[in-house]
């Protein structure tokens, strides 16, 4: 048997709307699946504005662009993240100002953002890991306190919610991933959400090149041209096309993970509870988008053996981020406390395999060869 950590999938009409997109004669951008995915977002999750880009960076580039961030402003993330969430910013010339993490939970730990707040504090940015909230109650209050903007990192957090509202729109700014590790893809591709006014004109600036182009094509003005910095951020419409067809069956792909999800949950609860592993927590406030399930050794020499020992019957299981404050590139220029919730998750942190056609007996295979291994060779 194999089963892979992650496998694309098609769940409905992909590739007959990618067909339909090539066969209008319009696979560039901003065409008719564009906009049927922007209004399903917008429908849907009431963000004020939702534009499709091509990646969850791109997104996160354009809201530092909106931030305005200017050299030796300082930007407020977490260190356990993909390295995205900060880049952004760092091209900007922000100063990244590491927050760990909570001790149950690879989130950032809000109680203690205020305390790394200056005078050249500009933004902080949330990342909602495993599509589980921050605290975006004590994130929103401490930054309206102190005039700052917040960018949600809600890369994992398609429908997921924090007291009823979804993550990402709770934020001057969201961005979301369509990779296909998340739960609807479109091989690569993001969203940038404005729930933010003075954003809305400006967005769409930022993602046409600079250009007021869009306005042009909704007659709004008699010709476009450079008006602003930006970049080339939107999708082509066969992106669009295959993320459109993945969206008329979220529910049904939205099932289909929480059963896995839950399944692990159930099968390795009995190791859990006899202190062998940690099990994933979910925040108070939080939904569960069954984004991902990871386990929490209690060592790297532990993690590092039992990926071992799935890797042999099979099974691929991954470990991900490094926390970014002893990255290679950033190591050097950082000057913060130690970060010792972020470096466990680094250590200790597995993510299990997770895709929708993965079957419930590919899932109690995986969770006994867990069992197995924590049971046996410990």
């Amino acid at each position: 048997m194999r089963i892979p950590f992650n496998k694309p999938f098609l769940v409905g009409r992909e590739t007959d709307y990618i067909k339909e997109a090539v066969e209008s004669g319009h696979i560039s951008g901003d065409g008719y699946f564009t906009k049927k995915c922007h209004k399903f977002f917008e429908d849907r999750y009431e963000f004020k504005k939702a534009l499709l880009t091509t990646s969850c960076t791109d997104a996160l580039e354009m809201a530092a662009i909106l931030c305005n961030i200017q050299p030796g402003d300082e930007v407020i993330a977490p260190s356990y993240t993909f390295v995205s969430t900060v880049n952004a910013f760092v091209l900007r010339g922000a100063n990244i100002i590491f927050v760990d993490s909570e001790e149950a939970h690879p989130n950032m730990n809000a109680a203690i953002i205020e305390e790394l707040i200056t005078s050249r504090t500009r933004v902080i940015v949330p990342v909602h890991y495993a599509g589980m909230a921050c605290d975006m109650d004590t994130i929103m209050d401490v930054a309206t306190r102190h005039g700052l903007l917040v960018v949600e990192d809600a890369a994992q957090a398609i429908e997921s919610f924090y007291k009823g509202r979804q993550l990402g729109s709770i934020g001057n700014l969201g961005t979301f991933s369509f990779h296909e590790t998340k739960n609807v893809i479109s091989g690569e591709g993001g969203m940038l959400a404005v729930n933010d006014e003075r954003f809305l004109v400006r967005s769409e600036i930022i993602r046409e090149k600079g250009t007021n182009r869009s306005a042009f094509f909704r007659g709004e003005v008699d010709k476009y041209g450079w008006v602003d910095i930006g970049s080339s951020f939107l999708p082509s419409e066969i992106i669009a096309a295959f993320l459109y067809a993945q969206l008329e069956n979220l529910a049904i792909i939205q099932k289909k993970r929480r059963q896995i999800w839950d399944s692990y949950y159930k099968l390795l609860a009995p190791i859990a509870a006899e202190g062998l592993l940690e099990l994933p927590s979910i925040p108070k406030c939080a939904t569960n988008n069954a984004h991902m399930f990871y386990v929490v050794c209690r060592t790297l020499e532990e993690r590092t053996k039992l990926i071992a020992h799935l890797k042999a019957h099979g099974i691929l299981a991954v470990f991900h981020y490094l926390s970014l404050h002893r990255s290679p590139y950033y190591s050097n220029s950082y000057e913060g406390a130690e970060l010792p919730n972020a470096d466990r998750f680094t250590d200790c942190l597995l993510r299990l395999p997770m895709y929708y056609e993965m079957s419930m007996a590919d899932v109690e295979y995986v969770s006994e060869k867990i069992s197995d291994f924590m049971l046996k060779y410990l």
